[in-house]
């Protein structure tokens, strides 16, 4: 499997899942441009890729903001000369029970996850369009299928996402272009460093491999699907999750 020659991006590409789906993707051989609301987090990533050999860039960009993401999209297209493949990674959390849940709580988390995405899909669809070739990767979740306590806003923007996803598919699909969705279930990073050892074995019993997963089981999904090996799977959403949900 490789991705030599192909030119990726991916959002919320400075920490966590999306750092590891960058240097997974740049592992084997594409040029990536690291997008991160914290520039300082995507251009640790570009140096790391560079270190390795591999060609890089960093763009800071609020994915909710439709005029920043075409500006951001246009100068990655630039820099690495066309865009093959983008993965939506960037996401947040605002969570709370719905009674006590603020109108802003719900709309930031819908902004970013859901319509940023929609954002970063409409800048790159032109020119994956007339190159007549691409790969789109939205990163949902197990709770965008299954909903969870305290999380309205979080599983109704994963769930819209695989909506969306379905629907870029079917419109992009005649031009040569995949889309689809990845859904992980509990995995170990940043967020649930936070939680006790008797939590995430509570959690890791609820999962057929009774374990967590990690970043990089994300990232090696991913690459598949970012690959030519992967070309003939769209409209799909793909849990990676231990056996979690099924």
């Amino acid at each position: 499997m490789t991705l030599e020659g192909r030119k990726a991006v991916v959002t919320g590409g400075g920490q966590g899942i999306g750092k590891a789906i960058a240097l997974k993707l740049a592992s084997l051989g594409a040029a990536v441009a690291a997008v991160d609301i914290n520039k300082k987090g995507a251009k640790e990533v570009a140096h790391e890729i560079a270190e390795s050999g591999g060609a890089a860039f960093a763009y800071r960009l609020d994915v909710s903001d439709a005029e920043e993401a075409t500006e951001v999209m246009k100068s990655a297209a630039e820099d690495l000369g066309g865009i093959d493949v983008l993965v939506n990674n960037a996401g947040v959390t605002r969570d709370n029970l719905i009674i006590r849940m603020s109108p802003a709580d719900w709309d930031h988390v819908l902004q970013v996850n859901l319509t940023g995405a929609f954002n970063c899909i409409r800048a790159v669809a032109r020119g994956m369009m007339s190159q007549r070739y691409g790969r789109i990767v939205n990163i949902s979740s197990i709770i965008g299928q299954v909903g969870n306590i305290g999380q309205a806003n979080y599983a109704a923007s994963k769930a819209g996402l695989i909506a969306l996803t379905k629907t870029v598919a079917r419109e992009l699909g005649p031009r040569g272009i995949t889309a689809n969705a990845v859904a992980p279930g509990f995995i170990e990073t940043a967020m649930t460093e936070s939680l006790s050892e008797k939590v995430k074995e509570e959690f890791a019993a609820k999962i057929l491999l009774r374990r967590l997963g990690t970043p990089e089981d994300v990232a090696n999904l991913v690459a598949f699907l970012a690959s030519d090996e992967g070309n003939y799977i769209t409209g799909q959403t793909i849990n990676i999750d231990g056996g979690m949900v099924w």
